[in-house]
This record gives C-alpha cells, structure tokens and sequence, in this order.
C-alpha cells in the first residue's frame, strides 16, 4: 500500500502577494502564541517574523514554540536543545532593537526530552538560564502516523504519553511552573486527555486544533475526521487545566489543500472550511480557554499572515467584545504569564 507523506509547505512571496485585503478590526490587540523561526521554508527570523507582526494586524506580543532549530553542534545530547533558546533570545533581541513596539517571543516554549524522567530537570534549569525570564513551558513532539501513514511530521512512537519516564518527566512542569504544549493528531487526543486526568495541576495546551487529519487513509473523509475530533474534544473540554491553540489548518496534513489553488485563498475562502473547528472548539472550552495562533510560517505555505488574523475576525464577528479579548490575547496573556 502506497501512503502518503507528510511535508511543510514552502513560503512562496510571490504567490502569496497575489491576493491582498483589508485588515478588519484593526485596532483589536492581539497576542500570537505559536510562531518558529528557522531557514527550512525560506528563512524566517527578525525581520521576516517583524514583517508578519506589522503587516496591518495590531499585534502586541509573540509566543515562540520550538522546532528542533538552532540545536548545539556538541555537547551532551539532552543538552542540545537549549541552543534553540539561545538562538530564540538572540532573536527576540534583534527584532526588539529593530521595533520596540513589539515584544517578539516575549514568551518560549521549549523542548526538553520528557523520556529522560527526574534525569530532565537539569535540561529546564539550563533553558530557563538562557531563556533570560522567557521560559514559559515545553514542548515534546508526540505526533505519530502510527500505521495509518508513513513520513509524518514528526511521527514519535505511538502512546508515548501513556510511557512511564515520558510521565515522569512530565511531573517535573508543574514543579518548575512550566506549562506543556502538545503537538499530536486527532486520533492521539484521548492520550492527551489521560494526560491532562493524571496531571490535573499542570497547564496544558493542544496545540493546532488536536490535528485534524485529511491525507493518507483520511483524505475525503472530512466528515467522519470531524465526527472523531469532535467526541475526543468533547471529553478533552472536562479537563479543566487543557487549552486549545486553533490555528494551524493551513498544514498539509489536515488535506485542504489551499497550496495548489491558482490564487492564494481569501479570509472568506478560509472562514468556510475552518468555522466547524473554531466554532466548536469555543463551544466547547469557551473563551477563557481557547486562543487564536498564526503558527507562521509554517501556515505560510498555504495563506498569508494578513488573511490567518482576518479569517479568525471574520468567524468570530458575532462574538462579544469580551469573548474577542479572551481569543484574541487574554488568554494567551493568562496562559503564559504574559
């Protein structure tokens, strides 16, 4: 059986300078919890990340969540992924040298290697030094395919989070007043929700809806995936302590496929296939426990920065003033510590 391969999508400007709009609501304050910075889609640091942030949306803050990028060369191998926080700070004090009216990664999510148990503390200590006070949580990748398909992005061992030193490892956030963010697939959120059952002190936040999937053995199957996602999300929304990011559906894994049309698609064009996901979500969490991401540039690929932030405007125009702030920046601010 042929399966397919998961893959970021390349930053194409030109094609994504095809299409322009309006910015609605502009004067609406914004925090941006998920955004990288790397050189694998095009180069995306200070100035391409301040470029975003000041491309018409009144954006206050960013959160910046690890990417495997920016790694030590050598060194102890648990060790390596404090090179990402330092290349996240040095960039975050470029773009603030640059345009102190933004706080660019004001906030970092970081990667430490769960697996390692007790043995993980020292790997946070060294994170929160290099961090200069913006260490806000961790992020261990447990996205998987499993058996469904081959060359997911980042495709981890299955049930990782049900492992014994994975949880153990674990433990130590809340000890460290550190949040957790997770990346993983819709099939993969009941182990998110055991999770968040069994460590019901630790702030936890689902990252990109819980993954929708729409390629390999999903593809064309949108409507049943929805089904799926909307009983684990169901059971998730009892965990007082989960949160939801709802962004990132301009992947290439969820299958809609915006990256081949001729045109770049539109706030509109957006709004219509993401509402299902963001109304529900709200419906289900409330406000005071979902927030808006870019998660540029890897959504870049697909949509340009102005259209992400509009298309959020646009389905949530019927909401209160109140729920607008909570989506928008109060709850990320609340959620890490902004």
């Amino acid at each position: 059986m042929t399966y397919e391969k998961t893959t970021h999508i390349h930053t194409d400007e030109a094609w994504l300078a095809k299409l322009s709009e309006e910015i609605l609501d502009p004067d609406l304050p914004i925090i941006d919890p998920h955004h990288h910075l790397w050189d694998r889609l095009g180069p995306y640091y200070a100035d391409e990340l301040l470029a975003d942030l000041t491309s018409g949306h009144n954006i206050r803050k960013s959160i910046f969540v690890q990417c495997r990028y920016g790694y030590r060369a050598d060194g102890p191998e648990e060790m390596r992924p404090v090179g990402e926080t330092e290349f996240a700070v040095g960039v975050a004090e470029d773009a603030a040298e640059k345009n102190p009216d933004i706080v660019a990664c004001a906030g970092i999510v970081a990667h430490a290697n769960l697996m390692l148990g007790d043995g993980v503390q020292p790997v946070l200590d060294a994170h929160r030094q290099a961090a200069k006070g913006r260490l806000r949580g961790i992020r261990h990748y447990t996205a998987s395919g499993g058996d469904a398909f081959s060359g997911a992005v980042p495709n981890s061992p299955l049930r990782m989070m049900y492992d014994d030193a994975f949880r153990a490892g674990f433990a130590k956030l809340a000890e460290n007043g550190l949040s957790y963010d997770g990346w993983l697939y819709h099939p993969q959120i009941p182990d998110f929700t055991d999770l968040a059952r069994a460590f019901p002190e630790t702030t936890m936040i689902l990252d990109h809806f819980g993954g929708p999937l729409g390629i390999g053995p999903y593809r064309g199957k949108g409507d049943e995936v929805f089904a799926e996602w909307k009983r684990h999300m169901t059971d998730l929304a009892t965990c007082p302590n989960a949160h939801v990011k709802m962004g990132g559906l301009a992947m290439d894994v969820n299958g809609f496929d915006l990256h081949l049309e001729p045109l770049p698609p539109s706030s509109g064009e957006c709004a219509r296939l993401w509402r299902p996901y963001v109304e529900t979500t709200i419906e289900l969490f409330g406000a005071d426990r979902c927030m808006f991401e870019s998660n540029f540039p890897v959504d870049k690929g697909a949509v340009s920065y102005p259209v992400v932030w509009n298309t959020f405007k646009r389905i949530t125009a019927g909401a209160s003033d109140d729920e607008k702030a909570k989506l928008f920046h109060d709850t990320a601010a609340k959620v890490y510590r902004l």
